[in-house]
């Protein structure tokens, strides 16, 4: 049984393509007792955006209000496009009161944006996970995506397995960050991509090609971003196609590439991404990832959970 929460919607980024998906949501999440805020940002509407830029920062910016109290959950509706648009316009300063807050701030794919700018500038930690639209609204929930979310966001650790072989042994401690590939490239030489020393960075994309995933993985490490990091754990890369023309040059043989180049371990086999059965995970997390040839465990601790 899940407890009743606040779920105070965000929609940094798109607007949500199908109107049904929406009250699909919000059906599912009031029969479970659950008090829903914000609810008018699913059906704002600005070009391609969820709003304007002004809207769509207000709806985080007014987490910083001393004298609002806060949700439990800021989930935001949909990734897409348009959350880098904000990172300017967010109030740092105000909202460095929830880096003491056991809140749960998720989403994933172009929400990473705001989640870098976030720990970057207010030290907040929070969540890559399930989105409102494409999640909660789904026609058919995924049950692990669920089960997942709510265990993760209320415990204070716990720990992710895979059974996916490694090729090296690992056993390293270090700051889980990252995200959605595209993103995180974008944010290389502005203030909003956190300065992570020693950390274990997660990645994912969707319809990207092997050779686009290693050009955005370059651009990290040749910008050094790679180097200071102990691991790098390779979510989902969904959708991409291969050719003829790729002559052997697959996924796989991209991260032998990466492996050589960079001489940082990199771990697949990481269930995140934009797939349906999704983990969630906490940014800026203590992580203790371990690998071998049987698969890995990821042990995560030290961010905030709901009591």
């Amino acid at each position: 049984m899940v407890k009743s929460r606040t779920i105070e919607l965000v929609a940094p980024s798109g607007y949500p393509q199908d109107p049904s998906a929406v009250e699909r949501g919000i059906g599912r999440l009031r029969r479970e007792g659950h008090r829903l805020d914000n609810v008018e940002a699913t059906r704002r509407r600005f070009q391609r955006f969820g709003g304007t830029d002004a809207e769509r920062a207000a709806d985080l910016n007014r987490l910083a209000d001393p004298t609002r109290r806060l949700p439990d959950i800021v989930l935001a509706v949909r990734g897409g496009y348009g959350a880098s648009r904000l990172l300017h316009g967010l109030d740092y300063l105000g909202l460095r009161r929830l880096a003491e807050q056991p809140i749960a701030i998720v989403g994933h794919s172009d929400f990473t944006a705001i989640q870098c700018a976030l720990f970057a500038h207010s030290g907040v930690k929070s969540f890559g996970g399930p989105m409102f639209a494409g999640d909660f609204g789904a026609e058919q929930v995924s049950a692990f995506t669920m089960q997942h979310f709510w265990s993760a966001i209320s415990r204070p650790s716990f720990t992710v397995t895979s059974t996916t072989p490694q090729g090296q042994s690992i056993d390293v401690t270090g700051m889980l960050w990252g995200g959605n590939l595209a993103i995180l490239a974008s944010l290389v030489g502005t203030p909003y991509l956190p300065p992570v020393e020693g950390g274990i960075l997660y990645i994912e994309d969707v319809n990207e090609h092997p050779f686009r995933i290693e050009r955005m993985i370059y651009q990290l490490h040749q910008a050094g971003v790679l180097g200071r990091q102990q691991a790098i754990v390779m979510g989902e890369f969904s959708g991409g196609r291969l050719s003829d023309y790729d002559n052997g040059y697959s996924l796989d043989a991209m991260i032998e590439q990466v492996r050589s180049v960079t001489g940082i371990p990199v771990v697949t086999g990481l269930q995140f991404g934009h797939v349906e059965n999704l983990l969630t995970l906490p940014f800026g997390a203590t992580a203790h990832l371990v690998s071998s040839e049987r698969g890995f465990s990821l042990k995560l601790s030290d961010y905030p959970h709901l009591a």
